[in-house]
């Protein structure tokens, strides 16, 4: 017995329907599923529930298998294949998986729904909620709304299930385990008892009250072998493009991440770096092949994107793009702190499981440190500054290669100043006149074109005058919010 059929004889073997199992025989009208779909996802929130299901082929009120015509692959509105349309209409927090099951030779319709995170699903801009076994409208409910919203504000995705109703065996079989123990420098059990511990004690997988075993988010998104064995995990995959050129008409090549963040992060920045453009230096008489990037920076952006992203943003996950002048990172979710302040406000993430165990496994720095080094070691390879873009779902971070100060643009220029004046004040200094010639790697002829610029910086209320009775010569400047 597979495990769709083993659930869905377990799901049939209630009584009635319930706030988070429907029923149907060959309904497929697709209104009916959209608003379905918000209800029991709000449904399986409010009722603390992984997951809801709406089964069709089954006889209401004896829930007898009889099979359907109802068949996911072929349902089209107009000319739209079902899941598209219904994806469309509901918003990006809405997770749901289709599958067809034959059972006693009935074919029979599966649609597992993930439970709201962050937000209440809605359809067609309207939330729905399981009233019993009917779909009513959130708004008629507030006291069920209250506690839905109750719910979300206190869930934590990483404590979600990925996979569930699993053997030691099986759980082994879909986790890279030795890497968990590789990256924290402990000796791999010699017996499945002491892997299974570790693995529960990390919260990567769970015990089942049936005996058997879940795994967490947490644990698929960090050490799944295959993404793909995780339906509603791998979206989550690392896209990395390479361009031909500053824009994004000619793709070289392209790559879609199958492993889990840590499983695979060594192998992804390689791979990251192998794309990148060198420079050949000779230092003490050898020759030596450097990145134009600070790796440092790299890693630590790719880091974060990954540890920060929204993953109630279904569809979607962080992408890694390198053009010929510069690395473009983006993930779902925009930042919880204030871009301005992010070198010197505490760290605040959305997941804070996943950051802790990545620090922890060595993935990325010590907390709050990550954009200080990014900033900086572009500092060190005096390239331009950092850039962060906020979108209304996503977040881009743009690293550039080398541009000549006499072709950067105001903007660019301006950012460099801003981001020099920040990473002053984090360690006790003020930017001056000196510091950030150095920093663009210029001569003290010019001095006058850096004087404009840091009173442009100045006009604009990005940094201000430590002191303003100093005398020009003298003066250090801070960041406006020093």
């Amino acid at each position: 017995m597979d495990g769709f059929e083993q659930l869905i004889k377990q799901l049939i073997s209630n009584p009635k329907e319930t706030e988070c199992i429907e029923f149907k025989h060959n309904n497929c009208e697709p209104h009916m599923i959209g608003k379905s779909i918000s209800a029991l996802s709000n449904s399986a929130t409010l009722y603390n529930q992984n997951n809801a299901y709406m089964i069709w082929g089954v006889e209401d009120g004896t829930h007898k298998i009889i099979g359907t015509d109802f068949d996911y692959r072929t349902k089209k509105i107009g000319n739209e294949e079902l899941e598209n349309w219904l994806r469309s209409l509901l918003t990006n927090n809405a997770n749901f998986e289709f599958h067809n099951v034959v059972i006693d030779d009935c074919r029979l319709g599966l649609l597992i729904i993930y439970k709201a995170i962050n937000c209440t699903v809605k359809f067609e801009n309207f939330d729905y909620i399981r009233v019993g076994s009917y779909t009513k409208p959130l708004k008629d409910h507030s006291n069920l709304e209250t506690r839905l919203w109750d719910r979300i504000r206190s869930s934590i995705y990483e404590e979600l299930l990925a996979l569930q109703n699993l053997r030691k065996d099986e759980v082994l079989k879909v986790l890279d385990y030795p890497v968990y123990f590789d990256l924290m420098k402990t000796s791999l059990p010699s017996e499945i008892d002491g892997i299974i511990h570790y693995l529960i004690e990390e919260k990567l997988i769970v015990n089942q009250d049936n005996g058997l075993f879940a795994i967490t988010n947490l644990g698929a998104i960090l050490f799944a072998k295959k993404l793909s064995d995780f339906p509603n995990i791998e979206r989550k995959a690392i896209r990395v493009v390479q361009y031909k050129g500053a824009n994004k008409m000619d793709i070289i090549k392209g790559d879609l991440g199958s492993k889990g963040y840590a499983s695979g992060f060594e192998g992804l920045i390689k791979y990251i770096e192998a794309l990148l453009p060198t420079n050949e230096v000779i230092k003490t008489a050898l020759r030596e092949t450097v990145s134009e990037y600070p790796l440092l920076a790299i890693r630590e952006a790719v880091a974060n994107a990954l540890i920060h992203q929204d993953f109630a943003l279904t569809g979607t996950g962080p992408v890694i793009e390198i053009f010929d002048n510069r690395i473009e990172i983006t993930n779902p979710g925009v930042p919880l702190v204030d871009i301005q302040r992010i070198i010197d406000n505490p760290p605040k993430s959305r997941n804070e499981k996943l950051a802790s165990l990545m620090r922890r496994l060595g993935v990325c720095e010590e907390l709050g440190s990550g954009w200080d080094k990014i900033a900086s070691s572009c500092e060190v390879y005096q390239l331009p500054a950092p850039k962060i873009d906020l979108y209304q779902e996503n977040t881009k971070v743009t690293l550039f290669s080398h541009i000549p100060y006499s072709n950067m643009s105001p903007e660019d220029k301006i950012r460099v100043c801003y981001w020099h004046a920040c990473l002053k004040h984090v360690c006790g200094e003020q930017m001056n006149n000196s510091s950030l010639r150095d920093r663009f790697g210029l001569k003290d002829s010019n001095s006058a074109s850096i004087s404009r610029l840091i009173k442009d910086a100045v006009e604009i209320k990005l940094i201000k005058p430590l002191n303003p009775d100093t005398a020009p010569k003298h003066m250090k400047y801070v960041p406006i919010w020093a």
